[in-house]
């Protein structure tokens, strides 16, 4: 039998548009009705993100009384939500701030707090810490010592001369108290804790020179276990192995990411993920149990124990035809919050009881969409003009014959990221209003293996966008599209992509959507090295062809030095509180444009930052991209 957990919560959530017409693009835009589901270590209560579409409340319920607790957190950025204990949360959010009196670049910057459930009191964590910031650097890592659990984390700690270490720290959560265990070396760059609740091993990475090394704590002290040479990846720690005396160790390995378990004396044994796997960690001990891995377009969850395994196929056939996903799961591994990615239906969350067979609805992660509002996603491939294979997702108009459409082509940011079929807000906002979405996985994306991604080192502007305008054209040879009526829209390296199409290949595009896109790449790489030092211009260079930020081969791909070319309307979206790519980016180039007598419009996101994080700009942007596109490529 389904039932809908915390209806008080979702009883909105599944009222769905009629079906003649297509939900608002409110049901898309806004934020997630559910951002993120947790569920506590005894398997007793969720704890879920949830919003209005703008404000932000974490809701804690009891399964099976139904008791519920809120926490209003407003419009503060819930970037992680975990359990500390069955009794406490551990929230982490994010805010975008420059720090004062230090040599530090304005940033995204963590802090963490502890819910008590039972008291219903809020700390603020590492508020504490002395000679350090109040701010911690990545997620908490919770271990069971003697029957209890305790938090650690890593925070930036100042030498004597006012540098930041990475240093670890042990939180007391009843006082909201910091005990510092380790302050880290002047190159650390990451902490694993043990099942002991010691430092167990610490890496550490000097991006000048390139010499990286992992250190494992022995009885006499801490001993180099593994090291090497990287300029750009450098070996790394990947947590505890198969067992809580082994610990996992990337490398690079014929050009791929591998990753072996290394014993405490420092032998090393068997690669047990290969490159893009997702490590599976048991929520109690924090051992590998396994791993998630991605091929082609199927995405799933391998386990080394046969229950594990024999559970995983139970789930997902009580969901044939939908891409499942483990969110969170008790300590014993019997109560699991996974994602439902429907085909027809969108994404729900919910609740599965492998002790009682049952599941549970949660409730969608997207209000008001419905049935009426998913678009079907078909696989597309091709092949570009040198020969070398592209893949990607084609989201087709519900209700439309695949016929002479209209184009939206919608490129992934990173670049060294992909697209994933299933549910995507933007497409399916796009294709709801008539459009057909193209979203390519071009040459220099990840998870295709080294060969694939390293086919785009250098083809920055080049290769890599015309991998895009091959898309259209073989889209049009088959006459599913319109090639008169096609459309770029894309986000950070999107936004370059969009503006490189006008610009570059201009002959493609009727229109160009950039948002917090690149426009001036020798001013960007610039700006990289001094905000993220040298690694930054390191992994710029090597995408974009350039020897540094004055190399004369930048001035060929940056659209702000070829506004000659432009045929196109363009917008410009960009957050003043961008911290990846710089709100100025977009500025010189809305100056460039009116200079040059351009059609343009510049829309400024107020207090947004590069992941459109708040729900009233989110929305602003995507209102913004479907005006324009509908004023210069209407759909019908």
């Amino acid at each position: 039998m389904i039932v809908r957990l915390l209806a008080a919560l979702c009883v909105a959530l599944f009222a769905g548009p009629s079906l003649a017409a297509p939900p608002p693009l409110e049901a898309y835009g806004k934020l997630p009705a559910i951002e993120d589901v947790s569920i506590s270590p005894d398997g007793a209560s969720l704890a879920v993100v949830a919003t209005d579409g703008e404000n932000r409340v974490i809701v804690s319920r009891d399964i099976a009384t139904g008791k519920s607790t809120r926490v209003v957190v407003g419009e503060a950025k819930v970037r992680d939500l975990r359990w500390a204990d069955s009794q406490r949360l551990l929230i982490t959010t994010s805010t975008t701030a420059r720090v004062m009196d230090l040599l530090a670049p304005r940033g995204e910057w963590l802090m963490l707090f502890a819910y008590d459930l039972e008291k219903m009191k809020l700390h603020k964590l590492m508020r504490d810490a002395k000679d350090a910031m109040n701010v911690v650097v990545g997620y908490p890592t919770v271990r069971t010592i003697g029957g209890e659990r305790f938090v650690f984390v890593e925070g930036v700690k100042f030498d004597e001369g006012r540098r930041g270490r990475i240093a670890l720290y042990r939180l007391e959560l009843e006082r909201g108290s910091s005990r510092l265990i380790h302050a880290g070396y002047p190159h650390t760059r990451d902490w694993l804790v043990g099942k002991d609740g010691e430092a167990l091993a610490e890496s550490e990475w000097d991006p000048v020179s390139g010499r990286w090394v992992v250190k494992i704590k022995q009885p006499t002290g801490w001993v180099e276990a593994r090291g090497g040479t990287a300029l750009q990846y450098p070996g790394t720690i990947m947590g505890l192995g198969r067992t809580p005396d082994t610990i996992l160790i990337s490398e690079i390995k014929d050009g791929d990411y591998a990753t072996r378990e290394m014993r405490l004396d420092g032998v090393l044994g068997d690669e047990v993920l290969e490159s893009g796997d997702m490590p599976l960690r048991d929520p109690a001990d924090h051992r590998l149990i396994g791993y998630q891995r991605t091929v082609g377009d199927t995405t799933d969850y391998v386990f080394y124990e046969p229950r594990d395994t024999v559970a995983w196929k139970a789930v997902k056939a009580a969901y044939p035809g939908e891409r499942v996903s483990l969110v969170s799961w008790s300590d014993d591994r019997r109560k699991l919050v996974v994602l439902v990615d429907s085909p027809t239906h969108g994404q729900d969350y919910a609740l599965v009881d492998l002790g009682t067979k049952k599941a549970n609805w949660i409730g969608p992660k997207h209000a008001g969409v419905g049935e009426n509002g998913v678009s079907p996603v078909r696989p597309v491939s091709y092949k570009a003009a040198d020969g070398l294979g592209m893949s990607g997702y084609l989201t087709l108009p519900k209700g439309k014959a695949a016929k002479d459409l209209p184009l939206v082509v919608l490129p992934h940011g990173g670049p060294a990221a992909r697209d994933m079929a299933g549910f995507d807000w933007w497409s399916q906002a796009l294709a709801s209003r008539g459009y057909a979405v193209l979203q390519v996985n071009f040459r220099g994306s990840d998870g295709f293996g080294h060969d694939f991604m390293s086919a785009g080192f250098g083809q920055w502007g080049r290769k890599m966008q015309t991998d895009l305008s091959d898309g259209v054209r073989h889209l049009a040879g088959l006459g599913t599209i319109d090639p008169k009526r096609v459309c770029i829209v894309g986000a950070s390296y999107g936004g370059y992509a969009a503006l490189a199409g006008a610009t570059l290949d201009s002959d493609v595009y009727r229109c160009a959507a950039s948002v917090a896109g690149l426009s001036d790449l020798g001013k960007f790489i610039a700006w990289s090295r001094t905000q993220r030092g040298v690694s930054a211009q390191r992994y710029w260079n090597n995408f974009m062809g350039a020897e540094g930020p004055s190399d004369p081969k930048l001035s060929e791909i940056s659209p702000l030095d070829h506004l000659d070319k432009i045929k196109a309307p363009i917008l410009l979206i960009h957050g003043r509180d961008d911290t990846v790519v710089p709100y100025a980016q977009s500025v010189i180039m809305a100056d460039g444009l009116k200079k040059a007598g351009k059609s343009h419009e510049f829309v400024s996101l107020a207090g947004e930052d590069h992941w459109l994080s708040r729900g009233e700009t989110r929305l602003q942007m995507l209102t913004s991209v479907v005006a324009f596109l509908e004023k210069h490529n209407p759909p019908d």
